[in-house]
């Protein structure tokens, strides 16, 4: 233990499990814990305490000890330095071990007895099903980013349609498990074996996903939407617009029983001080305001907050990185504040008042796969390179309808509901919608966008084909959204048969048959009346101190589409490199490199591949180890197919290498 301008810093100590696994955890706490026990917050994730987010921790769990909490951060088993291998994520052993962890922390002399939960993604997650447990010790809740419905709103599926965002983070976690633990921290005898337990025992993590293509049992574990009474507790939920999960914290807000309060602002999957690709705020001022309330009793004003805040965009376009808009609040939500408006569909109209056109018209749609590639990533960790594009570049193959122009400005708040008389010719089809707004100058932004697997039409359990030639109704949500629609701009509805490469495209491509007549766009109009409440200031951020470091090279990020006409190939290449950096405590130098490629070749549907390198390092001294992953996922009209090596080298020795090649039928996908 070392003490740093009053904040006491115990760098590793050790979690032993009731089965004798250690998990390892780092401790930030006030000066005077010891004598005077405070609450404890506790973040419990795979990412890596001791190199990867070792920064990152200091700066939050830093910050709560200065302001009299416990700040905790214990690697998962399998994970950093804590013993065992981490087969899957959020697994029954994951939440029994986080029960102990939160007994453990309440047993210490230097904690009050009381816990809160924080975390971002996956901590977020596990922040939820941990609460959803009630271990008597949890006082709170700050989920950020994360998802009460693990198939239907995760990085997995959308709508019934596959991510290609599950390959992409499948090769993260099969990254991240390759790394060993730090031979300073589990000893020179140990980390040898552990690093090899986990390289053998980690597994094919994506194949798991891909075998379960419905929602069955495999994804209603832990996706606490199955009972949202067991939430015994407080919690905030947070998120950004640009971020996967935003619809969670509507959700949540909805449904929970218990003192709850959203925030979603101009992010991506980011904490909100840390912010991008808009404005940050006080987010951990925020926090430790919730961890008073509710840890301490201390009065902050928490129960006189209204239930939402919101950032609302202005105008806007894809061409310009500024964000501009506004904080706005809601009481509680649903939201009274929030009326309907329905729009009809005619040939390249959005009608006001739900006008629909002639009984027999109809309009039919087969995309090319080009239409998704300026669509940006499902879920935006870059704050620019991988959000959305000029959509005039994804409309030549997509049904436009647009509005007149807008006689005044309109606010729109919520989710927004497309209703469709839909036929395909194919027993398995998708739909993609987009919303976008056109600027009088005709750059169309994206606001918000929904997928659905037809299938899926009647959910996520059942699936059912298509019978080709008949009509269905369908109708699904589009991502909730705020957006602040200008006098002289247009609202434009656009929809396709495909949206690749964010959603895997379906076994062949489809006609889709609009009937007009049966068809029609729900959008939520935001009214401020005299007793919506004025959200107070957020604050700029403010974090602890960041740890010495040393950046020997700089993040790298590029989002590139090519099309060879020679090979008539069409790519998206993606580098997503981190910084490498030393840190100057432990002296251990550290990077990720990862490169992405999702191609197809003349439009044909089984050529579509998805491709994700990613290339780990770390170095101390003598002591250098390197892992490379790759991983290959393509598909026929009948099953997917899996490719992937896993190699890991001590210096310049390959020490381990593992290749797989699997195939798995596809399930009405």
């Amino acid at each position: 233990m070392h003490e740093v301008d009053g904040v006491k810093l115990i760098e590793n100590t050790w979690i032993t499990l009731s089965d004798g696994c250690r998990l390892a955890a780092r401790i930030w706490l006030p000066e005077d814990a010891g004598d005077n026990p405070v609450p404890a917050i506790l973040e419990y994730i795979p990412y890596r305490k001791n190199d990867h987010k070792a920064l990152r921790d200091a700066e939050v769990h830093g910050f709560f000890a200065r302001n009299g909490y416990a700040g905790v951060r214990v690697d998962l088993r399998g994970s950093g330095d804590s013993d065992g291998v981490l087969p899957d994520e959020y697994l029954q052993q994951e939440l029994e071990d986080g029960l102990e962890v939160i007994r453990w922390i309440a047993q210490q002399p230097w904690c009050s007895g009381k816990v809160g939960l924080f975390g971002l993604s996956w901590g977020g997650f596990n922040g939820l099903q941990l609460a959803a447990l009630q271990p008597p010790e949890l006082g709170a809740v700050i989920s950020v980013c994360s998802s009460d419905d693990r198939y239907a709103d995760d990085v997995h599926y959308m709508g019934g349609c596959l991510l290609t965002d599950n390959l992409s983070w499948a090769s993260t976690m099969f990254g991240f498990n390759s790394c060993p633990p730090d031979p300073r921290v589990v000893g020179e005898d140990r980390w040898r074996d552990m690093w090899r337990e986990r390289l053998e025992g980690s597994g094919l993590w994506i194949r798991n996903w891909l075998e379960h293509q419905r929602r069955d049992d495999y994804w209603k574990h832990a996706s606490v939407c199955e009972d949202y009474s067991a939430i015994q507790v407080p919690v905030m939920a947070v998120s950004g617009w640009a971020d996967g999960y935003s619809n969670t914290v509507f959700r949540l807000l909805e449904h929970l029983q218990v003192p709850r309060a959203g925030l979603v602002g101009p992010w991506g999957h980011k904490y909100p001080h840390m912010g991008g690709p808009g404005p940050t705020i006080d987010f951990l001022g925020e926090c430790v305001r919730w961890w008073d309330h509710w840890l301490k009793g201390i009065d902050r004003g928490v129960d006189s907050d209204p239930m939402a805040r919101l950032w609302l965009h202005d105008a806007r376009s894809p061409l310009v990185p500024e964000i501009t808009g506004e904080w706005v609040a809601e009481q509680c939500w649903p939201s009274p504040g929030i009326h309907y408006h329905e729009f009809g569909l005619a040939r390249g109209r959005l009608v006001a008042g739900g006008e629909r056109t002639d009984e027999a018209e109809t309009l039919t749609i087969r995309s090319p796969l080009s239409v998704g590639l300026f669509a940006g990533k499902w879920c935006s960790y870059a704050e620019t390179t991988d959000l959305p594009s000029d959509q005039r570049l994804e409309d030549g193959g997509a049904l436009v309808f647009e509005t007149d122009p807008l006689e005044q400005d309109f606010d729109l708040l919520g989710d927004t509901e497309l209703e469709l008389e839909i036929e395909a010719d194919r027993p398995v089809a998708q739909v993609a919608a987009r919303l976008s707004d056109v600027d009088p100058e005709d750059r169309a932004t994206r606001v918000t966008f929904g997928i659905r697997n037809l299938t899926h039409r009647d959910g996520h359990e059942e699936p059912q084909p298509l019978e080709p030639g008949r009509r269905y109704r369908v109708r699904f949500r589009l991502n909730e959204v705020a957006q602040r629609f200008r006098r002289g701009h247009r609202i434009r509805l656009s929809v396709s048969s495909s949206y690749w490469p964010l959603a895997w495209p379906a076994p062949e491509p489809a006609r889709l048959t609009l009937h007009l007549e049966g068809c029609c766009l729900h959008l939520p109009e935001r009214r401020a009346g005299a007793d919506t409440p004025v959200p107070r200031d957020l604050g700029e951020p403010r974090h602890a101190p960041t740890p010495g470091h040393t950046l020997l090279a700089p993040a790298h990020r590029e989002w590139k589409t090519e099309h060879n006409l020679a090979t008539n190939e069409v790519a998206l290449n993606v580098i997503n490199n981190d910084p490498v950096l030393q840190l100057h405590d432990n002296d251990l130098t550290f990077g990720r490199e990862v490169h992405e490629r999702y191609s197809y070749r003349s439009e044909s549907y089984d050529t579509v591949r998805g491709e994700v390198v990613q290339t780990r390092h770390f170095r101390r001294d003598d002591w250098s180890v390197r892992t490379v992953t790759r991983t290959v996922l393509t598909s026929t009209p009948d099953t997917f197919r899996i490719r992937a090596t896993l190699d890991a080298y001590e210096g310049d020795v390959r020490v381990y290498a593992q290749s797989w090649d699997e195939s798995i039928p596809r399930d009405l996908i």
